[in-house]
């Protein structure tokens, strides 16, 4: 089971990342803020808190053959690591949204999730030196959240940290991101992903895993996520509807409709993810005259018929609104079965003589 990022003592694929991470603090040039963004699912929040963890834990210069491996790492039988994983270091928070009623993940982080960073950054660290905050998703700050942090960040205390995880930057604050020091992350390798599999899903066929790896798009979270919700039979069941274009009513629209919509959020956000990916691939093949990589037998095939018929600006405009329609759909709580509807029926419109 992969960890939660305060507890996870693995790290994978961003080496220099945390390299650079090293040398801005052993050089005295560490900004009183980060903006880590990139992916989701690739091991941002890991390794802010990986990063926090160091500095709550060093109090000297680590020499330099000790960069050799890891440069931030910390060990799991560090008093330090067990409080931050255990939640109850004195110096240390980290922010994320809270569940509602049903268990699911609230929409946006909330002026009272945040609330009391004002006053804990402003005290004295009460252990070492510093004093870390991490917030995870930032992009989803409310007003009053994103401004509420905005103060604290335009007046800093001494020896406070902060360490904002976005896969969607651009939904800050302008005026957040312009104060931060910003870090990106690029998606892991495909081979990488299918270590952590192995490592994280051990039961999973080889198969499988290279399936999974390749659908990932360089995301571990994205692996598990599939893996835990029998994603490549979901992409296999998309795909075969899709061969159907340019018809795509029927009983199998409806009934993968309906399997997608009365599933959980998660399993919403990975066909409307998974739909995204595959146009894509779409549109890569047809720019670089490439044959698709086949993750399902045929996928090739059906990429290259499509390519030859359709003009790719068309393309890349069904791949933007089938984003803007599944992430307005939480949102505004539409009926996901339109949605997937809507989302499979733009996409076969494409292919219309």
């Amino acid at each position: 089971m992969l960890r939660r990022p305060e507890a996870n003592p693995d790290f994978w694929g961003h080496e220099a990342a945390e390299r650079f991470l090293w040398q801005a603090w052993h050089g005295s040039r560490l900004a009183h803020a980060w903006l880590i963004r990139g992916a989701r699912g690739i091991g941002k929040a890991t390794l802010a808190c990986r990063f926090a963890r160091f500095l709550l834990a060093t109090g000297l210069p680590r020499p330099e053959d000790g960069m050799s491996a890891s440069p931030l790492s910390v060990p799991p039988e560090h008093p330090t690591f067990r409080q931050i994983a255990a939640g109850c270091h004195s110096d240390f928070r980290l922010i994320e949204r809270s569940h509602d009623d049903s268990g699911q993940w609230k929409k946006s982080l909330l002026i009272e999730d945040i609330r009391n960073v004002i006053e804990f950054i402003s005290l004295t660290p009460a252990i070492g030196k510093w004093k870390v905050v991490v917030i995870d998703d930032a992009e989803t700050m409310n007003n009053s959240a994103g401004n509420a942090i905005l103060k604290v960040l335009e007046e800093p205390a001494p020896q406070s940290l902060f360490l904002l995880v976005s896969h969607n930057s651009g939904l800050l604050l302008p005026t957040i991101r312009s104060r931060c020091s910003i870090l990106t992350l690029c998606p892991l390798t495909e081979f990488q992903v299918r270590i952590l599999l192995e490592l994280y899903r051990p039961t999973l066929t080889p198969q499988a895993v290279s399936a999974l790896a390749s659908l990932a798009e360089g995301s571990i979270g994205q692996a598990l996520a599939l893996a835990d919700h029998d994603g490549v039979t979901l992409y296999m069941a998309m795909l075969d509807l899709l061969a159907k274009m340019p018809s795509l009513h029927g009983p199998a629209l409806h009934d993968l409709s309906n399997r997608v919509a009365q599933a959980d959020t998660r399993l919403f956000t990975i066909f409307g993810e998974l739909l995204r990916a595959w146009l894509i691939r779409v549109v890569r093949c047809g720019v670089t005259g490439r044959q698709v990589v086949e993750v399902i037998p045929g996928e090739a095939g059906l990429a290259s018929r499509l390519t030859t018929t359709m003009r790719l600006d068309q393309w890349v405009e069904v791949w933007e609104k089938i984003g803007y329609l599944f992430s307005r759909a939480e949102v505004l709580n539409l009926d996901r079965r339109q949605v997937v509807i809507s989302a499979l029926c733009a996409v076969g419109k494409l292919a219309q003589p």
